[in-house]
């Protein structure tokens, strides 16, 4: 049998997914970091993006996380992120219609925009159509 590690996504609405994987990625702020079994402790920042739980019969999760803290203990690693989505679960229109928002008060430089919302926004939405691309890959093979 497979080693395991405890993975609990969390946002500030709800637990999001609780339950063993044989390695877990996730957006690192530094970048992304691949956690297995009995991981060297760490704690750092999240940055908008996705996490991955690959499960001991063989299936993978994917998660949208918009930022957080990700602490890795060596049999737990703990998301708790400002919000996180199931890939499943997000709204494509919504995202697809943020990023066109975000592009387009990028790209008017008027001076009344606040840059670092726009930025934020766009990076956003691209991790959420970048979750659900992921997921639409998996589930074709």
């Amino acid at each position: 049998m497979a080693m395991t590690i405890h993975v609990d996504i969390v946002s500030a609405e709800q637990e999001i997914f609780s339950g063993p994987a044989e390695m877990v990625f996730a957006p690192a702020e530094m970048g992304e970091v691949g956690i297995a079994p009995r991981h060297t402790p760490m704690l750092t920042r999240l940055k908008a993006g996705e996490v991955r739980v690959q499960q001991p019969e063989g299936d993978e999760q994917f998660f949208y996380v918009s930022g957080g803290i990700l602490e890795i203990q060596p049999h737990v690693v703990t998301v708790l992120a400002d919000t996180a989505l199931r890939a499943r679960d997000i709204d494509e229109a919504a995202a697809i219609a943020a990023k066109e928002n975000a592009e387009r008060a990028l790209a008017d430089r008027k001076d009344d925009i606040d840059y670092a919302q726009a930025e934020a926004e766009l990076v956003q939405a691209v991790a959420q159509l970048r979750a659900l691309e992921n997921l639409r890959k998996k589930t074709r093979r």
